[in-house]
């Protein structure tokens, strides 16, 4: 896929974080915050990683907390989002580790979609921001196959760190559907946000 330049990610910034979301027609028929509904069983892999990385998961339930989406925060999802994108190198599952489903940092340069995105979120959260913000998801992308990203819940919406596209997006733009993702509370915890069919987290190549 062809990466974004620069120029379009600034526009997004201007766009999407300091545009007139509120009030606007299509404000109203894209909500800038998916709808979390009933508990939902975590995908699968995430076990399996929580047992590989018990720090990881030994966390205690917290107070949910959005990012106030300032010019600086921006710009570092931006690099973020970029760095690990340019730098991780996509590999299946199967290849990568003989089996069909493994989450793990991608510290080897390889990874599937959940790699880049367990990659992001410990960038983040080593930068200062908050777990409570930091979302692993799981939707349906274009091609109606499981693919996991990052949510970043923010005062201005739900933006998604993706390892198929370098441009960071509202939620609503991806043209994916959105599964199920990690509560705010508890990290531990995963939540349905409305599609009832089955996600499996896979490697998604650019």
């Amino acid at each position: 896929m062809k990466r974004r330049s620069r120029r379009a990610l600034t526009a997004l910034w201007t766009v999407a974080a300091f545009g007139a979301l509120a009030g606007s027609a299509a404000a109203l028929e894209r909500p800038i915050y998916a709808a979390v509904q009933d508990t939902a069983r975590p995908p699968i892999g995430w076990v399996s990683f929580c047992a590989d990385q018990p720090r990881e998961c030994a966390t205690s339930p917290s107070t949910p907390r959005d990012v106030v989406l300032s010019p600086r925060a921006w710009r570092d999802l931006v690099r973020v989002n970029r760095w690990v994108n340019e730098t991780i190198k996509p590999l299946t599952d199967l290849d990568h580790w003989g089996a069909v489903e493994k989450w793990s940092y991608p510290d080897d340069g390889y990874g599937d979609c959940e790699d880049y995105v367990l990659l992001k979120r410990r960038m983040l959260i080593s930068a200062g921001w908050p777990r409570e913000a930091l979302l692993i998801t799981v939707v349906r992308d274009r091609k109606d196959e499981g693919h996991a990203v990052l949510t970043v819940k923010t005062d201005r919406g739900e933006f998604v760190l993706d390892n198929q596209v370098d441009e960071i997006l509202g939620w609503t733009e991806t043209g994916y559907r959105f599964v199920k993702r990690q509560s705010q509370s508890d990290p531990n915890l995963w939540v349905s946000l409305g599609d009832g069919r089955p996600a499996v987290s896979t490697a998604a190549p650019r």
